[in-house]
């Protein structure tokens, strides 16, 4: 059996995303980004993708990148998750790149792996690995046709569009109309793209392409969920330590420790679930079912580990200023993108033959 444990590169790694996180970006600055209507940070992105390489860390070293695995990702999501940190590098470095790696375009790999250029797939970030997706239409060598709830799409240099013609095209940012959607989570803003008469570049087949990319972001957004999960766990027994009713910390109520208990139980079994489904992708060892198995557990306890946060923080926790509001958007939006639990358990049925009667 694989060790899920981290390894002491896997730890050197965190070390150093969490030091950059914690020095580039504060919860307050995070905040006030939401705010400003233009939520990514780039030059954090630039200091990730560019100063550490990390936008290529999927990326074959003969093609520019780390040539590392699903499990570095993960560490990498997992730390952006504790910081709810307004990068693309789900939707770029994980989910357009798996999908340049199944077409094989080495061209635009590079580009991606560099951070100079941002990627983005334009499918709906709702949508499941194995659920059908939209598509537009192919007239005369140009694409036309309006595509929704594209995460990311306004700070991407190229979209990844597929066609009713069954193949993927890399089209430029700059001949679609990217319109902002609302949006829970501030910071991962949604969009439709519009294309209409945009010139693309075939790169391959959009079927194969589009599963591949949808499956690796279900298995490595858990660990993302498990960021955001810890943080919440975490800093709530920290403010329930400094807390005071009845001239006691409030953290030493049995009521409250026994919820503190549970959700750290829920939290470990979450970091395990996280693990393995980054390993089931790096390895390619029963990939579909551990990765559906993952995503049925990971959102409902991200969920419910944020919701008790914002509840045990009190008066505090309602407050806008306070950021676990950020991390109950993040949980929640996260529990239905790429497919929702429920849709998992479906998904891990039919692969296990263990349909409903």
């Amino acid at each position: 059996m694989t060790d899920l444990l981290y390894s002491e590169e896997e730890e050197a790694l965190r070390a150093a995303v969490r030091d950059l996180l914690t020095d580039h970006c504060a919860p307050a600055d995070v905040i006030t980004r939401a705010e400003s209507g233009a939520p990514h940070d780039l030059a954090l992105w630039k200091l990730l993708a560019e100063g550490m390489g990390l936008a290529g860390l999927l990326v074959p070293e003969e093609r520019g990148g780390q040539g590392a695995s699903a499990r570095e990702a993960a560490v990498v999501l997992e730390e952006l998750g504790r910081a709810v940190a307004p990068v693309p590098y789900l939707t770029s470095a994980v989910v357009a790149t798996e999908a340049l790696l199944a077409c094989g375009d080495g061209e635009l790999l590079g580009r991606l792996a560099s951070g100079r250029t941002i990627g983005a797939l334009a499918v709906g970030l709702h949508s499941a690995p194995d659920a059908a997706f939209a598509t537009v239409r192919v007239e005369n060598g140009s694409l036309h046709g309006e595509l929704t709830g594209i995460a990311d799409a306004a700070a991407a240099d190229v979209l990844l569009v597929p066609a009713d013609d069954g193949a993927l095209y890399a089209v430029t940012a700059d001949t679609v109309t990217v319109t902002p959607q609302p949006s829970l989570d501030l910071t991962r803003p949604l969009a439709t793209v519009t294309l209409a008469g945009a010139p693309g570049r075939r790169l391959g087949d959009a079927g194969p392409a589009v599963r591949r990319a949808l499956r690796a972001a279900a298995g490595l957004l858990a660990s993302e969920q498990l960021g955001v999960a810890d943080w919440a766990l975490t800093e709530t027994v920290r403010y329930l330590k400094e807390r005071k009713q009845f001239n006691r910390p409030v953290g030493g109520f049995q009521a409250l420790k026994h919820r503190l208990a549970q959700l750290w139980l829920e939290v470990v079994s979450l970091r395990a679930a996280a693990r393995a489904a980054a390993d089931a992708l790096a390895s390619g060892e029963d990939t579909d079912i551990t990765v559906a198995v993952t995503q049925a557990y990971a959102a409902p306890v991200a969920v419910h580990a944020t919701e008790e946060a914002l509840q045990l923080h009190g008066g505090i926790g309602m407050t806008w200023e306070h950021p676990v509001h950020l991390y109950l958007k993040r949980a929640k939006a996260d529990s239905i993108a790429y497919g929702t639990a429920g849709a998992h358990r479906s998904a891990l049925a039919g692969l296990v033959d263990l349909q409903a009667p």
